[in-house]
């Protein structure tokens, strides 16, 4: 579904992705871990068209989008949420939820919409009218998870969805990308959490130092002895 081809990219002549070559298919989970540094959230502004590739190729769903500015991106139905709290914290859940469905022709698509991530999210259905700003960190990305798929996207790429977190709500959070997943849903996690990233990952790619180190399945990698040395750890 999506696949990037030798991508060069970085901020203005600082180079920071070193031609990257990585897939992934429909209905999967795929993580990308790699340390500070390595090149991961440069990569994520790079598929969303926040970043322009300086050389090689994108394609999505069998389509070239390299280059695409992100409200055309977001159109070919992919979504994300991207690194740190991006509510707007003085609207309702219910506001926030709405934002996120602004590409819809009209006001029953939009309500058809909230009503699924509302059946996704039940907590958010429950505090719909609580200022976003109110809820907790945990409520908040759930948030933003919610009002990423208001699009119906055919790909979800997540971006640090767990920093910040405490570790229960990390598995909150984990458990909701699982059931997008089982629901049919593609994917793209970047995580600084290695082995919770690994764990739930059908393949994975290392970054560092803008280039793909190793990849796999998320299973083989988390057993892979380097990969628990330099990136778990241990």
């Amino acid at each position: 579904m999506l696949h990037l081809e030798n991508v060069v990219s970085g901020y203005g002549k600082i180079e920071i992705l070193h031609g990257v070559t990585l897939d992934v298919r429909t209905g999967e989970v795929v993580s990308i871990i790699g340390p500070n540094g390595s090149g991961k959230s440069t990569l994520f502004k790079t598929v969303m068209g926040f970043l322009t590739p300086a050389a090689g190729a994108i394609r999505f769903d069998g389509r070239e989008i390299t280059g695409l500015p992100p409200e055309e991106i977001i159109r070919r139905q992919i979504s994300c949420v991207p690194q740190g709290r991006c509510t707007f914290p003085h609207m309702t859940v219910k506001e926030n939820l709405e934002l996120g469905g602004y590409i819809h022709r009209n006001r029953q698509e939009v309500s058809r919409a909230l009503e699924e991530v509302f059946a996704q999210f039940p907590i958010l259905k429950e505090r719909r009218r609580a200022v976003a700003g109110s809820l907790s960190g945990g409520e908040q990305q759930m948030v933003e998870m919610a009002r990423a798929l208001m699009l119906r996207p055919k790909a979800l790429l997540l971006d640090e969805p767990l920093l910040g977190l405490a570790p229960k709500v990390r598995g909150v959070i984990l458990d909701k990308v699982l059931e997008l997943n089982a629901a049919g849903g593609t994917v793209l996690l970047i995580e600084q959490n290695a082995r919770r990233a690994l764990e739930i990952a059908h393949r994975a790619y290392v970054l560092e130092l803008g280039r793909i180190r190793f990849e796999g399945p998320g299973g083989e990698l988390l057993a892979d002895k380097k990969v628990r040395r330099l990136y778990i750890g241990e």
